[in-house]
């Protein structure tokens, strides 16, 4: 017997008031792509273009019982992980990952703001690479996050880009999309690695735009999202990056409040998929 249900993903990760990044840009990805959207919120900001004006944390209990209501009752097909602020919410996500094992988790280690500033601190660092690296399927750090996770002074070139994302490998991870998008040139660069140290380069022409906030959020959210419709690894971030390339050019001349302003992430949206498994 088979029952019909829809691709469901699940963000972990904290809320934009502003709604460009976070659980806001997660939720309208994966209903831009066609999926069920469901959220475990680890942190709530008051955040606007401008910038972040204060952060509430959510006690690591609650996040707990989030997660449990969501895989309980309704299953999750994909995972999209965001900022986790503190050791021990680390520590609740890689245990509920661990008792619900959900077929894909896509890790999106945020650490610094665009502004160079530090988000969490050492140990929360630490605690991540410990236990949830070898649980990701799959971890996309940009520049920033790389070098912080190798002690690199900074990242400039295509070849640092690459050894970086190998030494990350050997730090237990099952694969990296290392982000180039802030190296200079005409062309965005990514570059995947597998579990086999074999890599792939992915380019896309650079597109001209102030209104860049969340496209990290957006970019993990819809590798997930791809995933949970069936997609292998590769090819979902193949279509995810051409999601993020369309949703960049639409809004390129929008205006949303006076510092950076949101993708257009309902530019192309899609009806709600169905799908057929087992009972």
């Amino acid at each position: 017997m088979t029952k019909q249900h829809y691709p469901r993903v699940l963000t972990i990760a904290g809320s934009d008031s502003g709604g460009g990044a976070g659980i806001q840009a997660d939720l309208k990805t994966f209903a831009a792509l066609g999926c069920y959207g469901m959220t475990a919120v680890t942190a709530l900001t008051a955040q606007n273009t401008l910038g972040v004006t204060a952060i509430h944390a959510v006690p690591a209990d609650f996040l707990a019982a989030q997660l449990d209501a969501v895989f309980s009752d309704i299953g999750v097909d994909a995972v999209k992980i965001g900022m986790l602020h503190a050791p021990e919410v680390v520590d609740v996500v890689a245990a509920k990952l661990l008792q619900w094992r959900p077929a894909t988790v896509i890790l999106d280690p945020v650490m610094v703001a665009t502004s160079g500033a530090r988000l969490i601190e050492n140990a929360t660092i630490g605690r991540m690479v410990d236990t949830l690296f070898p649980l990701a399927t799959l971890v996309t750090p940009n520049l920033d996050e790389l070098a912080l996770l190798v002690d690199a002074v900074a990242i400039t070139e295509r070849a640092q880009l690459q050894t970086a994302a190998l030494r990350l490998l050997g730090m237990g991870c099952q694969a990296v999309l290392a982000k180039g998008g802030h190296l200079a040139g005409e062309t965005v660069c990514d570059i995947l690695v597998a579990a086999d140290g074999h890599s792939s380069v992915l380019e896309a022409p650079r597109i001209a735009s102030n209104n860049l906030h969340g496209t990290g959020c957006t970019l993990s959210s819809a590798i997930a999202a791809h995933s949970a419709l069936g997609l292998p690894l590769l090819e979902a971030i193949t279509a995810a990056r051409a999601y993020i390339s369309g949703a960049i050019a639409h809004g390129a001349e929008v205006t949303t409040g006076g510092g950076h302003g949101p993708l257009n992430h309902g530019y192309a949206p899609r009806p709600m998929r169905i799908l057929q498994s087992a009972n």
